[in-house]
């Protein structure tokens, strides 16, 4: 008997492509801050789509209100943003 995917999706619903399962780096934007998050994500083989869990989507909601809020005592510093005009 065959083991059903976990996948909600067993191709990339934007291509058609291959999905497999990397670990990705995602930029979140909350105000005038950003984070920095590393999750792992179904990831098209062909067109770089990128699927999260429903769980992973909502950690994503969390740390943008927190950045939103300034509540982030608790991430790690990596530095300071700058914006350049060209």
């Amino acid at each position: 008997m065959t083991q059903k995917s976990k996948r909600p999706f067993d191709n990339c619903p934007v291509c058609g492509g291959q999905l497999e399962e990397k670990e990705v780096e995602k930029l979140l934007l909350g105000g005038v801050d950003t984070a920095s998050v590393k999750v792992r994500a179904d990831v098209c083989l062909h067109c770089g789509e990128r699927l999260y869990s429903p769980e992973t989507v909502k950690r994503f909601e969390e740390i943008r209100e927190k950045l939103k809020l300034r509540e982030v005592a608790d991430f790690q510093s990596m530095g300071k943003s700058f914006k350049v005009t060209a």
